[in-house]
């Protein structure tokens, strides 16, 4: 079929029409969504987009840290400092009251946050009765450390000196929110009469706690005048606190942050860890050591150890039953491993068993805490078996942790006691948290491996099945 020169053309030109029109199109509807996303809602561009798309996802870079310290304790307490502190990748600076003497000069400066000495604060009134004007220079890190002028920070966030971070989880964390928006985030205290004394609606400062870029910048302006107004209350955290709710914000709650307001054996709440990632742990030096036989700096570094192989998983409560023997497993990964030597079923498992004393001695209420609790049997044959890490290693692209009795009770045992056992080996994949399962966490599963003998325990975790539950055997 022969085709004319001009009908040529005139279909080569209606294609470069349609083609320039498409293109034009195109590039309005680009236009139109970036001006138009400006004047959306935050909460609507998070329905509609799942995600800031303009900006990177937050990571370490974007986090800032402000850490109140003295120098009395300082050169002691650097060294928690120092086991999560990378100075090639973080920002932040830690403030002292006054300068430190020539002989308290650390000599490992380049692994530890630069020092400042805060501001003067004795214009400030401090009015609590046998409590530390301190306070008020600690509240004062917050507008300090915004001073520092950072650029491109989307969070600032704030702990004390024996305040150790777990920062991977603490980044995974902070990304649930919208940092253009004013969040102040962190957690209550673990002891009922303490939150019942100070206030249920601050976020204790010795567990850490973030405010985002825009919130910081508005407290540090007004935080001066509100320090005036609160000379009353005790703490440096109680001032933070009645400064945000006079801008309209309260604490949202992440319960991986903790402020362990407790004395003696910290193990039931590391064990027992609530379905969220483990943020912080405060008074490491004022508790008993998280593992045995060790001192408490050892004991930290040891579960570090486990944290940096599996940041995500640590500390995360996994139950399983055997039903060759009747026994319930509780793993808490990369920490410990309890054997109740019957069937339990799963909601008394999930209660914090009680191995720690109150913060202070006193009435009922001081034995208050803000979580469901197991009392331990008085006698310790009674009580479930106890395994902590050993060590933790990968094996291909699996983790491999073990753990061992670290001392042993003088306790008659059965042949089907769990007593007897003398290791217990668990694998599983690395865990990768993502933004659905933070906002909607499920527990994982696990399995007895065939594998096993009495002396030696193996399991196995994987996520569980759709209509699968944990549950007690019949």
């Amino acid at each position: 079929m022969k085709i004319s020169k001009s009908s040529f053309f005139k279909k080569q030109f209606n294609s470069r029409l349609i083609n320039i029109f498409l293109i034009s199109s195109s590039l309005c509807l680009i236009i139109y969504l970036l001006f138009s996303s400006f004047s959306l809602t935050a909460n609507t561009k998070i329905l509609l987009l799942g995600a800031d798309l303009f900006s990177a996802p937050t990571s370490i870079d974007h986090i800032v840290f402000g850490i109140a310290s003295n120098a009395k304790s300082w050169p002691e307490r650097k060294e928690y400092v120092k086991m999560w502190w990378k100075p090639d990748k973080m920002r932040g600076a830690v403030f002292l009251d006054v300068p430190l003497d020539d002989k308290t000069v650390p000599s490992d400066v380049s692994l530890l946050p630069p020092v400042y000495i805060s501001d003067d604060t004795s214009r400030f009134r401090y009015t609590w009765r046998g409590g530390l004007r301190s306070a008020i220079r600690v509240a004062r890190v917050v507008s300090e450390t915004v001073a520092l002028n950072h650029s491109n920070v989307r969070w600032f966030v704030f702990g004390d000196d024996d305040t150790v971070f777990f920062t991977e989880n603490l980044v995974k964390t902070l990304s649930k929110y919208d940092h253009n928006l004013m969040y102040f985030i962190g957690s209550n205290s673990e002891s009922f009469v303490q939150n019942r004394f100070f206030s249920f609606g601050m976020a204790f400062g010795g567990a850490g706690f973030a405010i985002s870029y825009p919130l910081a910048k508005s407290l540090a302006k007004v935080l001066d005048s509100c320090l005036e107004r609160y000379h009353h209350l005790y703490g440096s955290d109680g001032r933070i606190s009645s400064c945000l709710a006079e801008l309209g914000v309260g604490i949202t709650k992440e319960s991986g942050f903790h402020q362990m307001d407790m004395t003696g054996d910290p193990f039931g709440v590391l064990a027992a860890h609530p379905m969220a990632p483990l943020v912080t742990l405060h008074h490491a030096d004022l508790l008993d050591p998280i593992f045995p036989n060790m001192k408490n700096r050892n004991a930290m570094r040891h579960l570090y150890k486990a944290a940096e192989l599996d940041p995500h998983r640590i500390l995360q409560q996994t139950v399983c039953y055997d039903r060759w023997y009747s026994w319930t497993i509780s793993i808490s990964w990369g920490y410990a491993v309890e054997v109740f030597g019957s069937h339990v079923m799963l909601p008394d498992v999930l209660r914090v068993p009680a191995t720690f004393r109150p913060w202070k001695k006193g009435n009922v209420l001081h034995s208050l805490f803000s979580f469901d609790m197991r009392e331990q049997n008085k006698d310790p044959c009674k009580r479930p078996v106890v395994f902590h890490m050993n060590t933790t290693f990968l094996e291909g692209e699996n983790t491999v942790s073990v753990y061992k009795i670290s001392a042993a009770e003088n306790c008659s045992t059965s042949p089907g006691s769990p007593r007897r056992i003398e290791m217990i080996k668990v694998h599983a994949p690395k865990l990768q948290l993502d933004i659905k399962q933070m906002h909607a966490p499920r527990r994982q599963c696990c399995d007895v491996l065939p594998s096993s003998r009495h002396e030696k325990l193996e399991f196995s975790i994987r996520e569980c099945h759709d209509d699968e539950l944990i549950q007690m055997p019949r």
